[in-house]
């Protein structure tokens, strides 16, 4: 008896497990096909998404029960890094027509939103859900998109478990490697304020702002350059 009641609960936690991989799996799979279809060059294409919402609604409802364990880090990363892009983009959307999301109040630190169970803003979503549980990666910078210019531009794809260390790696490439979004002249080099807002995260062990640009640039900064920073665009990042 008690060993058929041990192999009834294996069953049971079996099958929910299968169940979770199949939701995640199929939220990726739908994710996908979302920015695919709606983002071009870095820029959303928010007027259509609102005139026909099904899809962004359908990928908000399924993000509300998907449950994703810290300790298998690629999903866990790839579902909040998607989560996040995704409910700004709904946040946008449902305040449509704007000309930046700051035109909105608590665009970030007040409206909420149901993700794995959670009522969380968009600043919980990337503070407490991704920073705060893995501190000592920065590259999160340049995959969370805010819907401003001023954002590394999103990507028509989905962050995916299977890729997303070569994802992040690529996106944080991109970006530093952008003369717009890293500008240098001579012995002087402008950052995005990204650099300066979230200092701490780039200067980790001892290095400096340069030393981690210099990480993943081809053509290295010197290391004596002045280091500025150049005023973050807010302008909506639409089509």
């Amino acid at each position: 008896m008690k060993n058929t009641i041990k192999i009834s609960v294996l069953l049971i936690l079996f099958s929910m497990a299968t169940g979770f991989s199949q939701d995640t799996n199929n939220f990726f799979t739908k994710a996908n096909a979302f920015f695919n279809t709606n983002v071009m060059n870095g820029k959303v294409a928010y007027k259509s998404i609102k005139e026909s919402p099904k899809e962004l609604n359908n990928l908000v409802e399924q993000m509300k029960t998907i449950k994703v364990a810290k300790s298998d880090v690629a999903t866990y990363q790839a579902f909040w890094i998607n989560a996040y892009n995704i409910n700004v983009i709904k946040n946008v959307v449902e305040n449509y027509p704007l000309k930046s999301p700051l035109d909105k109040t608590g665009f970030f630190d007040k409206i909420k939103h149901t993700v794995a169970g959670k009522e969380l803003t968009l600043n919980d979503m990337e503070h407490k859900m991704l920073r705060a549980v893995f501190p000592k990666e920065p590259r999160f910078h340049f995959v969370l998109v805010c819907a401003g210019l001023g954002c590394p531009p999103i990507i028509n794809k989905a962050y995916m478990p299977s890729i997303i260390e070569d994802q992040l790696q690529m996106q944080t490439e991109i970006a530093i490697n952008n003369p717009s979004f890293i500008m240098v002249n001579k012995n002087k080099v402008k950052l995005s304020q990204i650099f300066e807002w979230y200092k701490g995260d780039f200067t980790q062990d001892g290095t400096s702002l340069i030393d981690f640009v210099n990480l993943y640039r081809k053509d290295k900064i010197d290391a004596k350059a002045k280091v500025s920073f150049y005023a973050y665009d807010w302008t909506l990042n639409k089509q």
